[in-house]
């Protein structure tokens, strides 16, 4: 926790990174960064490179505001860094999201929790090229990023696997492909927020998430309240069960026409996108705190042992 002083606390927040999601990461940061110098914190901004633990060691912040997205800043690795520093930092700490990284891992959690998920498996890039590893409808993507980067869609009818990139994983995700809307509920600290139905004219990748137009949001979701509240109570017993602290986001995939059965879990994010964008914020503002007052208790719940 951040100690009350006669001088506002020093937040250095990280930003940027190595990982696919640099931009992303970017825009997080500074949008936060903002909201906390109106908070009346000492900010600092920091970009994360190679050299971060003797920047970290030179500027001594009383807190970290973690706002690295992707690899090395959410898969429990500048984790790791912070707590061998013992600087206070918010978010998840190294278990939670290295476990919330990895997605099969993930479902192992989901699943001994009782939480409904696809079935998928791990396969050789270089497999999946070749034949269809699992029957279509399906999709591929890579077991440890986030925000959609690299997702492949194989439809019921192709008569061909997919074509991956060379940019994909040695290793990846297929999964059955689950049909229907977009849901996702922010969790804050023991607090489910809301639900927001995620609309969107095709796939919620990339591009959607973050490109202003790219998606609409409802929030909160028109459905019914038997799902509205499985969406709810799902994101918080993800939540626990992942370990997760601070702010964390559970998506979902919801087929109307099974009712509460066609409900599954895709992924938990422990570092959501705190973007103009951004689902979270907007869940946060539904709930009644503003983006300062989200990123002010941030702030104060951070520490270390997470």
């Amino acid at each position: 926790m951040v100690r009350s002083s006669r001088t506002p606390p020093k937040v250095a927040v990280l930003l940027g990174g190595p990982s696919s999601e640099h931009d992303v990461s970017l825009s997080t940061g500074r949008e936060c960064a903002a909201a906390l110098r109106d908070e009346g914190y000492d900010v600092v901004e920091l970009l994360a490179d190679r050299d971060l633990a003797v920047r970290l060691a030179d500027l001594k912040p009383d807190v970290v505001f973690n706002a690295l997205h992707g690899r090395w800043g959410e898969d429990g690795c500048v984790q790791g860094l912070l707590e061998w520093m013992q600087i206070p930092y918010t978010h998840s700490g190294v278990l939670a999201s290295a476990l919330a990284m990895d997605k099969q891992a993930t479902k192992a959690a989901y699943r001994a929790a009782g939480l409904p998920v696809a079935d998928s498996l791990l396969a050789p890039r270089d497999e999946v090229r070749r034949r269809h590893v699992m029957d279509p409808p399906y999709v591929v993507k890579p077991n440890n990023e986030g925000s959609s980067v690299g997702v492949y869609i194989v439809h019921e009818a192709a008569n061909s696997p997919p074509q991956l990139g060379d940019d994909m994983p040695d290793e990846v995700m297929v999964e059955s492909y689950a049909p229907g809307r977009e849901l996702t509920t922010t969790v804050v600290g023991d607090r489910a927020l809301t639900v927001t139905d995620i609309i969107t004219d095709g796939w919620y990748d990339y591009s959607a998430k973050y490109e202003v137009g790219g998606s609409r949001h409802e929030v909160p979701a028109n459905i019914p309240t038997e799902i509205f509240e499985l969406c709810m109570e799902y994101a918080l017993r993800a939540h626990r069960a992942l370990g997760c602290r601070g702010v964390s986001r559970t998506d979902f995939r919801w087929d109307e026409a099974r009712g509460a059965a066609g409900l599954i879990l895709l992924e938990t994010n422990t570092q959501p996108g705190m973007t103009p964008t951004s689902l979270s914020p907007e869940q946060a503002q539904a709930a009644g705190m503003s983006f300062g007052a989200l990123c002010r208790w941030m702030v104060e719940d951070a520490s270390c042992q997470r």
